[in-house]
């Protein structure tokens, strides 16, 4: 049984695969509490000495990422595999999962999901890549400038999802310290798309504490469409649909009525 919380943020991500660093932490931060080191800022000595060096982020051309176990094709899957659908993504479910949606306030689309699981969470956007050619390489590069021209310090890694970006993000502690935020991009190459993950909390610098969510990544489903779209461009998400209205029950039919999944109220739920 897997149990999602659903909740809209408006206006927190950006629909550029390698945002200004600026944007990446508004996004880090979304519906998260202040930056303390309780919520996963760490003032990094190592960190601070790379940042005030700044110290440009290797670029590293590497193989193509293997993605026999995931993260997969739409045409790679049956049809009827228990994902939760969400447009141009589809995810497997997890106890205690909470999905948070990104919205455009100027166009009310969603441009991101994040998913929060165990303490820790994981952004995911999908966009259109070229058909000969994957877009990490570059994007990685691009978002280590971006994150070192803004005080910050990236590196490159090999990880469980191939080549990572490891950024240490400066934020303003609540005592007024000025602390570093590890973050971890991770970038997946697909058939004409691009996956983009990035981690935060426990799971952006601890190994044990990013392996479930590793795990939902490993399991999502891209669906590209086959329309034409420029590289880089958005592949569309959509909050998960609804249930149709129901007729108005006795009092003890509506007690059993609400395991529905998606009820509307302050806070959504599926229980499968």
């Amino acid at each position: 049984m897997s149990l999602f919380r659903r909740r809209k943020v408006a206006d927190t991500a950006t629909s550029d695969p390698a945002p200004a660093v600026s944007e990446t932490v508004t996004t880090a931060e979304s519906g998260a509490e202040p930056a303390t080191a309780s919520s996963g800022v760490v003032d990094d000595p190592a960190a601070r000495a790379a940042a005030e060096a700044g110290a440009p982020p290797r670029a590293v051309a590497v193989e193509a990422f293997d993605r026999s176990g995931g993260p997969f094709d739409v045409s790679e899957v049956d049809e009827d595999e228990d994902r939760l659908s969400l447009g141009g993504l589809r995810l497997v479910g997890r106890q205690g999962m909470e999905l948070r949606f990104e919205v455009e306030e100027a166009t009310g689309r969603v441009i991101a999901v994040t998913i929060g699981l165990n303490g820790s969470s994981v952004q995911l956007q999908a966009f259109a890549a070229p058909r000969s050619s994957g877009v990490w390489d570059e994007i990685r590069t691009e978002i280590g400038e971006a994150v070192v021209a803004q005080g910050g310090a990236s590196e490159e890694q090999d990880g469980p999802l191939g080549r990572e970006l490891l950024c240490w993000l400066p934020v303003r502690t609540e005592d007024g310290r000025t602390a570093h935020q590890p973050t971890r991009f991770a970038g997946i190459d697909g058939p004409r798309w691009f996956l983009r993950a990035v981690f935060t909390g426990p799971a952006a610098h601890d190994p044990a504490a990013a392996q479930e969510l590793e795990s939902v990544v490993r399991e999502a489903v891209v669906v590209r469409g086959e329309e034409a779209m420029a590289p880089r461009e958005l592949i569309p998400l959509q909050l998960p649909q609804q249930p149709e209205q129901a007729a108005p029950q006795a009092p003890q039919a509506a007690a059993a009525d609400d395991l529905k999944p998606f009820e509307r109220g302050p806070e959504i739920t599926e229980v499968r």
